[in-house]
This record gives structure tokens, sequence and C-alpha cells, in this order.
């Protein structure tokens, strides 16, 4: 499987994701709740698998915000 090709945008879209994922581990694991963890893997892992930058931005905002509506 090769890597995608990624331009700036989408590699500033990746590098934000990953940063705010890892906001989301470290708020799950002190609070102990699920969602924001999910959300948060998933924010790290899905710039690997989308090379389209409105894609991405769409993905992103969707498992940005879903922690809010999935609340413990």
């Amino acid at each position: 499987m090769a890597l995608p090709d990624m331009d700036g945008n989408s590699l500033m879209i990746g590098i934000l994701a990953g940063i705010v994922g890892g906001g989301y581990l470290l708020y799950a694991k002190k609070a102990s709740k699920i969602p924001p963890a999910v959300c948060g893997v998933g924010l790290i892992v899905y710039p690997y698998f989308v090379d389209n930058v409105w894609a991405m931005l769409i993905i992103g905002a969707i498992l940005c915000i879903a922690p809010f509506f999935f609340r413990d």
C-alpha cells in the first residue's frame, strides 16, 4: 500500500487533526470517558487514509464535534 500524495493543505490538516486527537485522548484518560478516546484515535488515524482535502475537513469536523453529542 502506497502512502497518499500529501500536499501542504492536507499535511496541515493532518497535523492539526493529530494535535486535537491527542488532546481528546489526554482528556479521555483523565476523565475515564470512551467517546473522546474513540474520536481522538479517529482524528489521529484518519489522515493516513483520506487524501481529499474537503473530505479531510468534513471528517475532521465530524470527529471533533462528536464527543459533545455522545456524552456519558
